[in-house]
């Protein structure tokens, strides 16, 4: 796939879905040949979870959750707990790099036909916080906006942990 954000078509499915796989495959970008040992250094003091792996793990699950528990109403496996509510990020380190960026753009690929399936009108199964049922066109945007926000957060730790900017 080309890490492109600059659609075939200029219709709004296409628009969302271009912007998400660009976002998706920056994510992705920015881990690219970075060591092991790199991939699980966490160089923010005020945040030992702020790892590479750990927010690649991140992005995996939050779409889980979007689009599998609150979209599709699906019961809720994810790896979190009440007493552990960011487990996705602290179990990342123990997991190779290259395993957790494989899980990520498998799952991606899913949820890719996923969403080509159904109407950007389609409400979620579930509610959110306020009770309301978000539709496809806001999942969409809020995990355009969930990745491109934690590609800030990967530049700076890539940047930390080895030198690398760009991507």
């Amino acid at each position: 796939m080309t890490r492109t954000d600059t659609p075939a078509a200029w219709d709004e499915r296409t628009q969302l879905t271009t912007f998400l796989d660009y976002a998706r495959a920056t994510a992705v970008a920015k881990c690219e040949d970075v060591s092991a040992e790199n991939a699980v250094r966490a160089p923010l003091p005020g945040s030992p979870l702020m790892t590479l792996s750990g927010l690649i793990n991140h992005l995996r699950w939050v779409e889980y959750w979007w689009f599998q528990v609150v979209f599709l109403g699906e019961e809720d496996a994810g790896p979190w707990t009440d007493e552990d509510p960011d487990r996705e990020m602290r179990i990342a380190v123990d997991m190779p790099l290259a395993d957790v960026l494989r899980d990520y753009t498998d799952q991606s690929a899913r949820y890719r036909e996923l969403v080509a399936a159904n109407d950007l009108d389609t409400q979620a199964k579930r509610p959110i916080r306020d009770g309301r049922h978000p539709d496809l066109r806001w999942i969409l945007l809020h995990l355009i906006e969930e990745t491109a926000r934690h590609n800030g957060h990967l530049d700076i730790v890539r940047e930390l942990v080895d030198g690398t900017t760009g991507a």
